[in-house]
């Protein structure tokens, strides 16, 4: 598609802008002040399930220099920080004692953004499991982790909860259940991926429910936060748009990724129709007793349903889809939607094999999610674009934000689409998981052979701060 003018124009006064990060792929101290083990701590120690047998044990030592990364985002005139709680830091074994250490960090680190008129908004869980819930349980497959959530959440909202007004339960669940339990490359590393992925995202989904209810009941009230979930998406352009086929293939593809999560908690505690149509008759076909897509219980419907004050949402690329029947020998999440996707060779590529740049996927994403529930309010909760080099003067990334940030202005001003806020992924380069420290997402250059972890703005960081200090697009700029 070609580019599409710039639009100059203003987001709303009270827009949000802000940077994102994962407690795992920044924090280190991974042994440090009491914090249990996670399954990211277990799985980085296996060898061969990470590119270039790196962890995160270090990784940018946020544990040590939070301080030096509230002033990055200081100097850029960021409002926001989206950072996730280690919940091995808070409770080592997942339940029961609490670490008085891990809480301190997180004290520490609040009060710094709160010092410096940064608003924190913090993630729960960001994929870092303790390990001892895994252990003793299966984890994500055992129904008992909604109880297990929900006591973690309760300690979060208890101990956070004065200076912490916004909550995000899960960070994309669609990945925890696809990568850690389908595909198995990412932890817990196991594989199952036309039946394991869906035990995994039911739970994830009770337990999400389970601690906002908990918010909801008993905190909301005195301390006046609201919380929601944040889920990761790619458009899906049907391959004609104006072939009826197309466009179904389209929704189908929407309703099994962005709906699998959002349809049951932003709509009518269910599945979307597409799916437990499909996956009810596959699963038969293929000689299971039962569904292979769990069954919500109506009392866990009603729990589930409108348990999130707003929708997050992660959008990085696009692909084009079209009707493609699978063999109902393929028991698999990817065959049960008999739908196509393709990403188009025309499209620019990145760092990430699966990330091609497509700025006007994200308005159409805005948009469907927006008219498919209810006109939420929504903050773009992840945004960007990786390299392998590390180059400080990344002008692909400052296209990149460029093109993506106007397309969320358009959804905003020409849609009406209730976009609230944008935190860019990511403050600085990483641990981007299986893919260890080869693909850079950051704002900032980390220098990972420095034991003090220098930090050096790049040129985006500079673009990305005239956005905020404009709040949208002025006429003359210069960069791409």
């Amino acid at each position: 598609m070609a580019e599409e003018p710039l639009l100059f124009d203003h987001f709303p006064e009270d827009f949000i802008w802000g940077s994102a990060t994962a407690a795992y792929q920044v924090e280190g101290g991974w042994n440090e002040g009491g914090k249990g083990v996670n399954i990211w701590d277990t799985f980085t120690k296996v060898e061969g399930n990470i590119i270039d047998g790196s962890s995160g044990d270090v990784a940018c030592d946020s544990y040590h220099k939070y301080k030096e990364d509230v002033q990055m985002m200081k100097n850029l005139g960021m409002q926001s920080y989206r950072f996730s709680i280690s919940w091995a830091r808070i409770l080592p074994l997942g339940t029961g004692e609490r670490n008085q250490e891990g809480i301190d960090y997180y004290n520490a680190l609040i009060d710094e953004l709160l010092a410096n008129d940064i608003v924190p908004a913090v993630t729960l869980y960001h994929w870092d499991l303790p390990q001892a819930l895994q252990d003793q349980g299966q984890g994500w497959l055992n129904p008992d982790v909604a109880d297990w959530f929900e006591e973690y959440a309760r300690v979060c909202f208890e101990e956070f909860g004065d200076r912490v007004k916004f909550w995000i339960t899960l960070n994309e669940p669609k990945e925890s259940s696809l990568q850690g339990h389908g595909s198995g490359t990412m932890a817990p590393g196991l594989q199952g991926i036309g039946t394991l992925v869906y035990m995994a995202a039911h739970n994830l989904i009770r337990a999400h429910a389970r601690a906002y209810r908990a918010y909801e009941k008993d905190f909301a009230a005195s301390q006046g936060g609201k919380c929601g979930i944040t889920l990761n998406v790619n458009w899906a352009e049907p391959r004609n748009p104006d072939d009826a086929a197309d466009v179904e293939a389209s929704n189908a593809h929407l309703n099994f990724n962005l709906g699998w999560f959002a349809h049951a908690i932003m709509k009518d505690g269910k599945y979307p129709e597409v799916m437990r149509t499909k996956i009810d008759e596959k699963s038969a076909q293929q000689g299971f007793e039962e569904s292979r897509l769990p069954q919500f219980t109506e009392e866990e419907s009603a729990m589930i349903a409108g348990s999130s004050d707003f929708l997050g949402m992660n959008f990085y690329t696009s692909n084009i889809v079209y009707p493609e029947e699978s063999n109902i020998e393929d028991v698999s999440y990817y065959a049960d939607p008999d739908v196509g996707a393709i990403q188009d060779p025309n499209w620019y590529g990145a760092g990430s094999s699966w990330l091609k740049v497509t700025p006007w996927g994200i308005r159409e994403a805005l948009k469907w999610a927006s008219m498919e529930y209810g006109q939420p309010d929504i903050y773009v909760t992840e945004n960007g674009f990786s390299d392998r080099l590390g180059n400080l003067d990344d002008l692909q990334r400052v296209y990149y934000y460029k093109h993506y940030i106007n397309q969320v202005l358009k959804a905003v001003k020409v849609d009406g689409v209730s976009v609230k806020g944008y935190y860019a992924w990511s403050l600085m380069d990483n641990f981007e998981w299986a893919m260890g420290y080869t693909e850079k997402f950051g704002l900032h250059s980390v220098n990972m052979t420095d034991p003090d972890r220098a930090r050096t703005p790049k040129e985006s960081a500079f673009f990305f701060s005239r956005i905020i200090q404009e709040n949208g697009f002025v006429e003359n700029e210069n960069n791409c």
